[in-house]
């Protein structure tokens, strides 16, 4: 068992060790991923477009 007061100098100990990401780097990673994401939505929206005419053909709906 370890006491409170150990716990906490280690919880800060590893905090100090954390390294932040600056506004600009967290920023651009930001973009990164909604453009990434919109690519995706882009795609799958292709896929599930050429599925679906398919299907349609086969079923002659």
């Amino acid at each position: 068992m370890i006491n409170p007061a150990q716990f906490i100098a280690q919880v800060r100990a590893e905090g100090a060790k954390v390294v932040w990401p600056s506004r600009r780097e967290a920023g651009i990673t930001t973009m990164m991923v909604f453009i990434l994401s919109l690519l995706a939505a882009i795609f799958f929206f292709f896929v599930d477009l050429i599925l679906r005419t398919g299907v349609n053909a086969i079923l002659g709906l």
